[in-house]
C-alpha cells in the first residue's frame, strides 16, 4: 500500500492512505450520492466485513446495527490470509441470510475495494482466492432470469401506488442504478426535456412524464421519492421534503415493496427484484415500443 496519487474523476490527491479500515469506509461513502437510509445500509455492510478481516464472527440480525466493529488496519486487506477469511465469512453469511442480501453486501464491498485500489490505498483484490473471484451464493432462478416484455407489462399493470409506478417506470426506461434514482431530488429533473439535468442520457417517455407530474404536484424541491411517513427527528435536511416533511425512500424499502408486489406474478413465489427490472430496460432498449402500463384504470403506451 502506498500514498495515493490519482483521485476519482480526474482529480489528483497526494494524501496518504488512511491507517484504519473504518476511516477508509468514511472516505468511500463520502463520494457516493446516497440517501441517509441507503448510506446506513452501506455502512453496516462494510463494517460487518471488518469482523471477518480479523477472523471473528460478526453479530447477527438487528444486533449488527449497533455493534461496534473491531479496529482493523486497512493494510490487512493485502494480507495473504485475508482472501480465505473473506471466503469463510461469505459462506457463514450465506447460511443465515437471503442470497440477494448476501449478494448486495458482497457487491458493496467490491465497490469499496475497487475505489481504494484506484487510489493506491490497497494493492490487491482480496475477493480473489487462488485466482478465482469470490461470488455470492446462487439466488433463486427467478432472481437471475431476464424479464420478458410481457412480464414487464404485467408489472406495470399491477395496482400499485403512484410512487411505485413512477419509480418502476423510471427505473425501466432510464436503466439507471436503483441507488442513483433514489438519490435524485426534484430539481435534478428536467421535466420539460424528460431527462436528468446532469445526466442527459437518463431519459424517459411521455407516459413516465405524466406519472412524474402527478407525483410532484406542489413540490419543487427535496427528494424525488418519499416515504409514507414523516422523516424521523435528526434526518438531514437534504433527505427530507420541505413541503410534506417526509423522508427519502430507502433502497431496502423500495426493494421490499417491489418484490412483495411481484410475488403473485412469479410461479416460484419469490417475486422479482428492482435490479431485474433495470436489466430488462437495458435489454429491451432497442425495441421500437415500450410495454404498456396502467394509470387510473387506463392502459397507456410509452415510447
Amino acid at each position: 500500500m502506498h500514498p495515493s496519487t490519482h483521485g476519482g474523476e480526474g482529480d489528483v490527491t497526494t494524501s496518504p492512505p488512511p491507517v484504519e479500515y473504518a476511516v477508509a469506509i468514511d472516505h468511500y461513502l463520502a463520494t457516493l450520492r446516497l440517501g441517509e437510509a441507503s448510506r446506513r445500509v452501506y455502512r453496516i455492510a462494510l463494517a460487518t466485513w471488518a469482523w471477518a478481516l480479523v477472523g471473528r464472527t460478526p453479530p447477527r440480525g438487528r444486533a449488527r446495527r449497533g455493534a461496534v466493529p473491531p479496529i482493523v488496519p486497512l493494510a490487512l486487506l493485502d494480507a495473504p490470509a485475508t482472501a480465505l477469511r473473506l471466503r469463510s465469512a461469505l459462506d457463514e453469511r450465506a447460511a443465515s441470510a437471503d442470497p440477494r442480501t448476501v449478494g448486495r453486501e458482497l457487491s458493496i464491498l467490491r465497490g469499496a475495494l475497487a475505489w481504494w485500489r484506484v487510489r493506491g490505498w490497497i494493492d490487491g483484490d482480496p475477493l480473489h482466492v487462488a485466482g478465482a473471484r469470490l461470488r455470492s451464493p446462487a439466488a433463486p432462478a427467478a432472481a437471475l432470469a431476464v424479464l420478458t416484455p410481457e412480464q414487464v407489462a404485467q408489472i406495470f399493470g399491477l395496482p400499485a401506488d403512484l410512487r411505485e409506478q413512477a419509480c418502476w417506470r423510471l427505473l425501466y426506461e432510464t436503466s439507471a442504478t436503483v441507488e442513483r434514482l433514489l438519490a435524485l431530488d426534484v430539481d435534478d429533473l428536467d421535466l420539460a426535456r424528460r431527462r436528468v439535468r446532469d445526466s442527459p442520457s437518463l431519459r424517459w417517455g411521455p407516459g413516465t412524464a405524466r406519472l412524474l407530474r402527478l407525483l410532484l404536484l406542489g413540490r419543487t424541491k427535496g427528494p424525488l421519492l418519499l416515504t409514507r411517513r414523516r422523516a424521523a427527528p435528526g434526518t438531514p435536511e437534504h433527505d427530507r421534503c420541505p413541503v410534506t416533511g417526509r423522508g427519502r425512500l430507502s433502497y431496502r424499502r423500495a426493494a421490499e415493496v417491489f418484490t412483495a408486489a411481484t410475488v403473485p406474478l412469479t410461479p416460484s413465489g419469490h417475486g422479482w427484484t428492482l435490479r431485474q427490472l433495470r436489466s430488462a430496460g437495458a435489454a429491451h432498449r432497442q425495441r421500437p415500443a415500450r410495454p404498456p402500463f396502467r394509470l387510473d384504470g387506463h392502459e397507456v403506451t410509452g415510447p
